[in-house]
């Protein structure tokens, strides 16, 4: 058996979007233990290091399977144990120089912008034709992440690209673990509203925006679900038996989010090394400020209450959609309110009070996620098993 997954994050740098791979792969190989499991990937030596389970379908191998049997068992063992450590060793020491020369680079194409008063970037590169690997693809599973928005016009169209060639095959498509909009852009929803309904099961992240979205795309309601984010299950995983001291912050510049503030007094956490890394970096704290989707994940799966600071419709969207799924553990304070420096610390000076009852309630919600979650990729296995051999 072949299962070919779209991740959504092709250069393997969001540490969640990796923590969401490695559960998906793990609970494939639970059910399927001697199925291919493929991953699109730009980067194969790294994917081999973070996910030695995966196989990396990439351009350097023509978007192809690589070889199977003996040779390709220890291809995958050289890949996972000195190619894929040494490549990801190297780019963990470049990473933060380059990523600060792409931040200079994002602002200065954001101030230009803003002169001329375009919001987003002109056009976007010409999308790169359908992975060869499809066609011999049992199982296609688009993996969790928020780029089915205006924010990521490309890997967006690429994305349904993918499910659309794979229902022309016959072969079985999922979403999962998805946050699904803002979709303003036209071309975009014309293409959603072509490919959505038509893909077998769509599981989403979050119940307040997304069901709806979907029902005005015309996605049948009974091959949508909401589940939960599939990382929740990694980082509940992490938590400590004790509470924490820290109180963390993250703030990230990106083209849908603009901080230019430190925060003194705080422990910063970055978000490099590892996914494992980074969690267990998140699980010293008791309270966390954070302006990163996934980390505000890590720290409510654990039980650690999270501001989410938001800077944009996109933010906005992700957050509150977190927050309807973790309840009152999570504050969500909007960037350009006028009482931001006396909202943000109030916030945080009522969740680290409150931080000891909020734990166990948290802990609990995550847990009914992580149930969800499995749930709705039981449904996807049946899925499977039911369906006909597609057309080669």
């Amino acid at each position: 058996m072949k299962i070919l997954v779209e991740n959504g994050e092709y250069g393997l740098h969001n540490r969640g979007d990796i923590a969401t791979m490695i559960m998906t792969v793990q609970r494939l190989r639970e059910r399927w233990p001697h199925a291919r499991i493929g991953m699109l990937t730009a980067e194969p030596r790294v994917l081999r290091a973070v996910l030695p389970e995966a196989e990396p379908i990439h351009a350097g191998g023509g978007w192809q399977w690589g070889r199977g049997g003996f040779a390709g068992q220890l291809e995958q063992l050289t890949a996972a144990k000195v190619t894929g450590p040494t490549a990801l060793k190297w780019r963990e020491a470049t990473e933060a120089p380059l990523r600060q020369l792409r931040g200079v680079g994002d602002r200065l194409r954001f101030e230009a912008q803003a002169l001329i008063g375009k919001e987003t970037p002109a056009g976007m590169p010409p999308l790169p034709p359908v992975p060869a690997a499809i066609t011999e693809a049992d199982l296609v599973i688009a993996q969790g992440g928020g780029y089915l928005a205006d924010i990521d016009l490309y890997q967006a169209h690429r994305t349904l690209n993918l499910l659309e060639h794979a229902r022309a095959l016959g072969i079985p498509t999922a979403m999962i673990g998805q946050g699904i909009g803002p979709i303003h852009d036209r071309e975009l929803l014309r293409r959603a509203f072509e490919v959505l309904p038509g893909v077998d099961l769509i599981s989403l992240r979050e119940g307040l925006r997304g069901p709806k979205l979907l029902a005005e795309i015309g996605v049948p309601a009974e091959r949508v679900e909401v589940t939960g984010d599939d990382s929740v299950e990694f980082a509940y995983r992490m938590r400590r038996a004790e509470i924490g001291a820290d109180l963390g912050v993250c703030l990230r510049d990106s083209e849908y989010d603009r901080f230019g503030h430190t925060v003194p007094g705080a422990v910063a956490i970055a978000r490099s090394g590892a996914a494992e890394e980074v969690a267990r970096r998140v699980s010293r704290c008791r309270v966390l400020v954070t302006s990163a989707y996934h980390l505000a994940v890590f720290a409510l799966s654990q039980g650690i209450p999270a501001v989410a600071v938001t800077a944009s419709e996109y933010c906005d969207d992700r957050f509150y959609g977190l927050a309807d799924m973790f309840g009152a553990g999570l504050r969500v304070v909007r960037l350009g309110v006028d009482d931001l420096e006396s909202e943000l610390p109030l916030a945080v000076r009522e969740l680290w009070e409150s931080a000891p009852e909020l734990r166990d309630t948290l802990q609990q919600r995550a847990v009914e996620q992580i149930d969800s979650v499995r749930a709705g990729l039981d449904r996807v296995f049946r899925l499977m098993e039911q369906r006909p051999a597609p057309i080669r």
